[in-house]
C-alpha cells in the first residue's frame, strides 16, 4: 500500500490485515520499491499524487521491478478509466477513487490475487 497519507495508509492496512491480508505500507516512492525489491508483492495498491512523486512514474518503476504484480491505482483523483488505461500504458489493473467502500475495495483486491 502506497500512499503519503498516513490516515489512508492505515485505515486501508488494518481493512486489509483484518480480511486476512499481509500489508506492508510505504509512505514514499523510495520506500515503495525498497520494499517491491526485497519482499516483492502479491498485489500494489498505489495513489497518484503524492508529495514529491509522480504517480505515473511510481507506477513505471514498480511494473519495471515487478512486471507480474498487479496494480490498483487508488486515488482521490477523478478520472476516466480510458484515460487512466491510456495515461498508465496498461499497467494498472484497476482503477479506484478514495471515495470508493471498502467492500468494494476488498473486492477488487480479490479479483486480482491469485487463488
Amino acid at each position: 500500500m502506497v500512499d503519503d497519507e498516513d490516515g489512508i495508509r492505515e485505515i486501508l492496512s488494518e481493512g486489509l490485515s483484518a480480511a486476512g491480508y499481509r500489508v506492508t505500507g510505504a509512505s514514499s516512492v523510495e520506500m515503495a520499491m525498497e520494499i517491491v525489491i526485497k519482499d516483492r508483492p502479491d498485489l500494489i495498491i498505489t495513489d497518484l499524487q503524492m508529495d514529491g512523486a509522480d504517480g505515473f512514474d511510481l507506477i513505471d518503476e514498480l511494473k519495471t521491478a515487478a512486471p507480474d504484480v498487479p496494480v490498483i491505482l487508488l486515488t482521490g483523483v477523478q478520472l476516466e478509466q480510458n484515460v487512466v488505461g491510456a495515461a498508465t500504458g496498461g499497467k494498472v489493473v484497476s482503477y479506484m477513487s478514495k471515495t470508493s467502500s471498502f467492500a468494494e475495495i476488498i473486492a477488487k483486491v480479490r479479483s486480482h490475487l491469485p487463488k
